[in-house]
């Protein structure tokens, strides 16, 4: 339960976009195509999961002083990596997030973990903590991508699918003018547009928030009064 508590935080009660605020400017820049917000959901997931793992395994190693120079090696090690696999075998992917997934080395989200929380903790607490937190900006960006890309280009994934679908509903006999089409809405494709959905996922995500049940803190009800009214004094330290 523990760990699934851990992993769950990342997903919705702290999610680093809708909560936490975190690492939005190349959220909004390449969310305009569904396949860019996937590849770069993923390609930060694994920066944060390899770079959470190594910090983590070799954080009693790593002297306080230098623990900052430290942290960005490892995460700029591992942006290096995936951004030589993803210009070896996604090319156009590669080149369509463009300047984005070298900087993941400077994401807010990656740094904030590392230090907060993969220098403090076990592997075994760290693994559910990037895998919570990085598939929680995946599905954000792949939520907002996808209806940024129909509304905005009338596409998903880059197939028409306005046009298969009034195909297939003049084959079930419904009749449309023959010119009728979907006309693309540019404001999706531009920053307001980008800012408006995310505006939209927010307030679902808090809608989600409220209807699941509080996390546990262990502190006994009375203590909202304050210490001076508890007659445990100190049990809590």
């Amino acid at each position: 339960m523990k760990y699934w508590r851990i992993f769950t935080n990342g997903l919705v009660r702290e999610n680093p976009l809708l909560m936490l605020m975190i690492g939005l400017c190349s959220s909004l820049a390449v969310t305009t195509e569904t396949a860019n917000g996937i590849g770069m959901g993923l390609s930060m997931t694994f920066v944060l999961l390899m770079s959470e793992i190594v910090i983590s395994l070799f954080r009693r190693l790593i002297p306080n002083s230098i623990r900052i120079p430290v942290f960005i090696i490892v995460i700029a090690s591992f942006t290096t990596v995936i951004d030589y696999l993803l210009k070896a075998y996604f090319p156009d992917l590669s080149k369509a997030m463009g300047v984005f997934i070298p900087l993941i080395v400077v994401n807010c989200i990656i740094m904030g973990r590392v230090e907060s929380f993969a220098s403090r903790n076990p592997v075994g607490a760290v693994i559910p903590d990037a895998l919570g937190m990085g598939l929680g900006y995946t599905w954000v960006l792949t939520g907002i991508s996808v209806i940024r890309e129909i509304l905005g280009n009338g596409t998903l994934l880059g197939f028409e699918i306005f046009d298969r679908l009034f195909a297939a509903l003049g084959r079930l006999g419904l009749s449309l003018p023959e010119d009728f089409s979907y006309q693309p809405v540019l404001f999706f494709t531009l920053p307001p547009g980008g800012f408006f959905i995310f505006a939209l996922f927010i307030a679902m995500n808090l809608a989600i928030k409220k209807k699941l049940r509080p996390l546990s803190t262990g502190i006994p009800a009375s203590c909202a009064a304050g210490c001076e009214t508890c007659g445990a004094k100190g049990d809590a330290a």
